[in-house]
């Protein structure tokens, strides 16, 4: 058993097509957005994260700036995600970027994947929309860290919320991990697998990882370091 799928997101930015162009099509665009590393070479987008590669997507279309297009092979049971993008220029330096991903999922529990990767892919176009708009032309370095398994997600969520004080979209946060500067930000994006903030040096996003851990992914800009020590001690604090 399986099921096809396909999920349009788009919305109207203020930034060039070019600069649209270089977020979606360029590892370093890629970085600053999605998860983990990404680099695009020799018709090839390959991206690494938590430690692990994910399936190598070809392109199948690259009209620049306006059309980028690119898909894991089909496996052996049908398993295959695509991602295309069309940018449409508007008046006055804004954009129309519509992102549509779709795919097969196979196996019975298919309809847990897509809820867990439809989630996903709101909070990743959200970050996009996020980083055009606050820190287009900037490149981010990618931080990425799983705590504890968890078996009471509600609860999971809600200590996150009281730690952040706050979790609607507009809500100003503050956040207190040790080792690292004072973060204080505002909820760009909630969902119910996931939560984004944007600071004014960073995109800090949190995920429930699909029968997993909470995952923070974020996306710092400027002089990061090496944070990923203090983001699992934080996580570890807080759901060991």
């Amino acid at each position: 058993m399986g099921h096809e799928f396909e999920l349009p997101q788009e919305a109207l930015v203020e930034a060039t097509p070019e600069e649209v162009w270089g977020a979606i099509s360029t590892g370093p665009g890629i970085d600053s957005w999605f998860m983990g590393t990404s680099e695009v070479t020799g018709g090839v987008v390959r991206t690494a994260f938590g430690g692990g590669t994910m399936e190598p997507s070809r392109v199948t279309v690259a009209q620049e700036p306006h059309r980028f297009g690119h898909a894991s092979d089909t496996g052996a049971d049908g398993r295959f995600v695509a991602y295309e993008f069309l940018i449409e220029g508007r008046g006055r330096g804004s954009t129309m970027v519509r992102m549509v991903t779709s795919g097969f999922l196979p196996g019975d529990d298919w309809a847990d994947e897509y809820d867990a990767m439809s989630g996903g892919l709101s909070l990743f176009f959200a970050t996009l929309v996020e980083y055009l708009t606050h820190f287009r032309g900037g490149h981010s370095t990618p931080v990425a860290e799983f705590g504890p398994p968890v078996s009471d997600w509600p609860r999971a969520w809600e200590i996150l919320y009281g730690e952040l004080g706050g979790s609607s979209p507009g809500d100003k946060v503050r956040l207190d991990v040790a080792g690292l500067p004072t973060i204080e930000g505002v909820v760009y994006h909630r969902g119910d697998q996931t939560l984004g903030v944007r600071a004014p040096d960073a995109l800090y996003r949190f995920m429930q990882g699909f029968h997993g851990p909470m995952i923070a992914s974020h996306h710092v800009f400027g002089d990061a370091g090496d944070q990923g020590p203090a983001w699992r001690a934080w996580l570890e604090r807080l759901y060991s």
